[in-house]
């Protein structure tokens, strides 16, 4: 039986998005919001005209018409927040990355084992509609024997540069950007064993004063062969939407080959017995893109929550949990440890068990 859940919403800047998803989902009552700020809560409020608004997160979680609180605070302050949620009794959405670092990645498995609340990391990438049909493909065996995974996130990203706040201490191109590619690996190859890449910045990031790797290019293997590829540019000039989306999964297996691609929502296929096929959902534009072109984005937000909420029906695990979003969070330590060796491979072993993972 489906239920309607309700939901409160701490951090109200990359949280407008969820706002507009549980708005505008019949599974979901957006039940209160929370930001310190209290002039962009009162922008949120006139935007969506919703009024029920706090700057006090302790008033959220002593509020018992809150069942999950969903989490779109700065990365240090999620581990705080998840254990504040679950202690009160909420289920918990967090957005990615869960953990700005492995530093309290043991603890907060050892903590999500103690409770039956549900943790689900926003990885929203996942959710565009393109990925949902390449992925139901790939559960249905369409791909035969998977070979190889492509994935990449390629934006000229200077604009965000000019945001005062995008040039604090601790800015990564490769966990606010590049994690998206890097989840969209370990959806396909969960197990990957080793991996091995390169990463420079640019004069264009260094005219920020930041010295944050904004070109990135990874290759990553399991043990029984499996190869990915992950790639990522931040700083640099794009082709544009015509000549390359900005983010794409492509799957090559023996039996078909894939690539599903965001922003402009296309689908590719080539199957065995099957001529090749594109797939364009520029119908579902005004879902998924809703706010000032297509730099911002809620529909996928909206597919996720609707997800997790099937899940809290059928007393399922959303993926990704806290293990998985702690797996990602090791593989992208490994890529780290390459660049700093030169491109050596380094095994995830090294970094699971280095952190009691």
């Amino acid at each position: 039986m489906a239920h309607r859940y309700r939901m409160g919403v701490i951090g109200l800047g990359e949280g407008r998005s969820i706002m507009s998803a549980a708005l505008q989902s019949e599974r979901w009552e957006l039940a209160q919001v929370c930001d310190l700020n209290e002039e962009l809560c009162r922008e949120r409020a006139k935007e969506f005209g919703f009024d029920s608004w706090t700057t006090s997160y302790e008033e959220m979680l002593t509020n018992d018409a809150i069942d999950v609180i969903a989490i779109y605070t700065p990365d240090q302050l999620h581990f705080a927040h998840i254990k504040q949620a679950v202690a009160a009794g909420k289920h918990v959405i967090c957005t990615k990355p869960v953990l700005p670092s492995l530093a309290d990645a043991a603890s907060l498995l050892a903590f999500m084992q103690q409770t039956d609340r549900k943790l689900f990391v926003g990885q929203s990438t996942r959710y565009f509609e393109p990925m949902l049909h390449q992925r139901r493909d790939f559960e249905a065996g369409k791909h035969g024997e998977l070979s190889v995974v492509e994935a990449y996130y390629i934006t000229d990203g200077r604009w965000f540069l000019d945001k005062s706040w995008s040039r604090q201490q601790g800015f990564s191109w490769f966990h606010g950007f590049m994690i998206h590619a890097v989840d969209l690996v370990r959806w396909y190859v969960p197990d990957v064993a080793e991996v091995s890449g390169y990463a420079v910045t640019s004069a264009n990031t260094k005219a920020f004063g930041l010295e944050a790797w904004d070109s990135l290019r990874f290759v990553a293997r399991n043990e029984a062969g499996q190869i990915a590829t992950i790639a990522g540019d931040y700083a640099l000039p794009a082709l544009g939407q015509h000549a390359q989306s900005q983010i794409g999964c492509v799957l090559r297996g023996t039996q078909g080959a894939t690539r599903a691609e965001y922003s402009n929502l296309s689908y590719y296929t080539h199957f065995d017995g099957e001529e090749p096929k594109v797939q364009t959902f520029e119908d579902k534009a005004p879902y998924y893109f809703r706010f000032e072109n297509r730099s911002h984005h809620a529909g996928e937000y909206q597919n996720y929550i609707e997800y997790f909420a099937d899940c809290l029906d059928n007393g399922k695990q959303p993926l990704p949990d806290a293990r998985e979003a702690v797996h990602t969070l090791a593989l992208m330590e490994a890529m780290t440890r390459s660049v700093h060796r030169g491109g050596q491979p380094v095994k995830l072993a090294e970094v699971v068990g280095e952190y009691g993972l």
